[in-house]
This record gives structure tokens, C-alpha cells and sequence, in this order.
């Protein structure tokens, strides 16, 4: 398979700006659509709201531009963040902290991408403080999105902290209830509210309520809500989200959500290392499953690619081969559960 994640990439992913000035209102009604063309029109024709359409569709596209690749190896880090801003020394991190809140944020999640040491404490130690002085800039939840696709999961931790910040969503069963609300009730509002949902649930809140939560809308008739909850269960992180996104990844009737999932179980997402390795002998099974048509099987030798780094081509016999030697000269995979900075 060559095809990439840019290829399907009328499937929504999480929108920056006028998600938040719009949010405690009403979210924008089908905020990502499927064609490029439709957004032009969109864009055109359209009020403040459609401007705003056509300004998420272009976060989206970006982010599939820098989200992992089914048919490729690992993801280089994103070029949206500048290279020249990589290079900070102490002296730039002492600077930083006389920055407006804002500022700080952006810096130092820009910072924590390319070098975690000198910026991740400052991030935790500054969270409390940065509350209500956060907005989800275009720049902020670029950033964030950049350092999801990180290989370090305490810059990803940071990034999920930051964004709950910046949405005024406290680790609280109140943010738990607002989520739940929103998702229940609000159609137009549910897509961004099922992704962060399972962020609260990353951080401990009620994970049991927000997997029973995503369990129930990754089964949605609407493709849209379903690619959402895949979403909110690659953020969720724990053991139990793994095989209801090896469920989807095989069976979802969309191509684009079996598609994501097969990301999330790979890359994306809060999942550790040992979690992705655990998947790898139920990937092999379905090599042996007759209802995988031939996408989706090319998508699970992407997802081996990631997962284990070995490049052992479209061979199912030559995967099983590599990982019962694997096996046999490695002791059990431990499997953690959250993860916690």
C-alpha cells in the first residue's frame, strides 16, 4: 500500500481556533468537510462561521501532513515548528519566564518538541498559573498537535496538559460532567468533546466512565462520531482502549476510521511502547481473518513497520517468523496502564 494518512484526509481531526470563542455557545456545524472544493465554497459564501470552516479545515490538512503514516516509517518531527527555535539555551529559558502566559506556553511546548529536559518541570510547574490566562491560539494548538506526534511521552503528556488547560477543563469529575454533556447534547460540539474526553481520562479522571463513554460512539451510525471516539480512545491510553481500537481498525465500515485506528494503535495517541507491542500478535491474526479486505491488510503491515521498527515487507509468514523469534528471546511484555508525567 502507499497510500497515507494526507490521502484521507476528509476525515476531521482536532481544529484549533473558533473552537474555543465558539465553543461555550455552540460549536461550528460541520466543521471539517469532505472536499477541498466545498471548503473553498465555504469559505466564499459564508458569514464569520464559514470563515472559521475554512480556517479548521487548513489546521486538519496540517495535521495530516504531520500525522503517521501507515505506509512509511517513522515520522520526521513536524516542520511547522522552527528549526532556529530548537536551539534555546538557558539563557532563552530564564527569558521565557518573563513572557505573558500565552507566551510562556507556546515557548516552552515549542521547546519541549525538540529539547524536554529544559522545558517539561517549567511546564508542570507552571500549569496552575497559565489557567485562565490560556487561549487556543492557531500557534498553540499547532504546537500541540506537533507534540503529539512526539516519540517522548512525557512531551506528549505535556501537550494533553497544556490543551486541558487552555480549554478551562480542570482533572475533575465537573469537566468530566461538562464533556459528557456536550457530547450527549450537543451534536455539532461532540467531535472535539469526545477527543478530550478521552484526555481527561489519560489523566486519571474516571477512565472507566470515559471508556464506557467512547465505547458507546465508536459504534455511532455517523462515521464522523465513530472516527471521534477512535480519537478519544487512542487519548484515553490505557490497556482497555487497545482492543476496541484493534476492533475498529479491522471492522469499522469507513475506511478512514479503520485507518485511524490503525495510527492510533501505532503512533498516535497516548499509548506506550509496551501497549503498541502487546497489539502486535492480534495484528498477526488478522492476516488469518477472510473479512480484512486489502487495504486494511496493507495498513496492518504499516502498523508492524511502526510498532517494532523492523522492515520485513508485505509478508505475513516472514512477521510471524520475526516475532515468535522475538518471543522467544524476550521476556513478557509489561503492560502499563496511563501514563502519568
Amino acid at each position: 500500500m502507499n497510500d497515507s494518512l494526507e490521502d484521507i484526509s476528509g476525515a476531521p481531526l482536532p481544529a484549533p481556533r473558533g473552537e474555543r470563542a465558539a465553543h461555550r455557545e455552540s460549536e461550528i456545524p460541520n466543521r471539517l468537510p469532505r472536499y477541498v472544493s466545498l471548503l473553498i465554497v465555504l469559505a466564499a459564501a459564508s458569514t464569520a462561521a464559514g470563515y472559521q470552516v475554512a480556517r479548521l479545515e487548513i489546521a486538519g490538512a496540517n495535521w495530516f501532513h504531520t500525522a503517521p503514516s501507515l505506509a512509511s516509517g517513522p515520522v520526521q518531527a513536524p516542520a511547522s515548528v522552527p528549526a532556529s527555535n530548537a536551539r534555546a539555551n538557558s539563557t532563552d529559558v530564564a527569558a521565557i519566564s518573563h513572557l505573558a502566559p500565552q507566551q510562556q506556553a507556546e515557548r516552552l511546548l515549542e521547546l519541549a518538541i525538540h529539547r524536554p529536559e529544559q522545558s517539561l518541570g517549567l511546564i508542570h510547574m507552571n500549569l496552575d498559573s497559565w489557567r485562565g490566562h490560556l487561549e487556543e491560539t492557531d500557534q498553540l494548538f499547532h504546537l500541540v498537535l506537533a507534540a503529539l506526534n512526539s516519540d517522548d511521552p512525557r512531551v506528549r503528556v505535556a501537550a494533553v496538559e497544556i490543551d486541558l488547560v487552555a480549554n478551562d477543563l480542570r482533572k475533575s469529575p465537573q469537566s468530566l460532567a461538562k464533556l459528557l454533556n456536550q457530547i450527549h447534547n450537543d451534536p455539532d460540539g461532540r467531535y472535539l468533546a469526545l477527543w478530550r474526553l478521552g484526555a481527561l481520562g489519560n489523566r486519571g479522571v474516571e477512565p472507566a466512565t470515559v471508556l464506557a463513554t467512547l465505547l458507546r460512539y465508536s459504534r455511532d451510525p455517523n462515521q464522523q462520531i465513530r472516527f471521534w471516539a477512535v480519537e478519544g480512545l487512542a487519548m484515553l491510553g490505557n490497556d482497555a482502549a487497545v482492543d476496541p481500537l484493534l476492533d475498529r481498525f479491522a471492522y469499522d465500515p469507513s475506511a478512514k476510521v479503520r485507518k485511524r485506528a490503525g495510527c492510533n494503535l501505532a503512533k498516535a495517541g497516548m499509548l506506550t511502547k509496551e501497549q503498541r507491542l502487546a497489539a502486535v500478535p492480534n495484528l498477526l491474526n488478522l492476516f488469518d481473518d477472510d473479512a480484512i479486505d486489502s487495504s486494511t491488510r496493507g495498513w496492518v503491515y504499516g502498523a508492524l513497520r511502526l510498532i517494532t521498527g523492523a522492515e520485513l515487507g508485505n509478508d505475513a509468514n516472514a512477521w510471524r517468523k520475526w516475532w515468535a523469534n522475538r518471543a522467544a528471546h524476550k521476556h513478557p511484555i509489561n503492560r502499563s496502564g496511563i501514563l502519568y508525567a
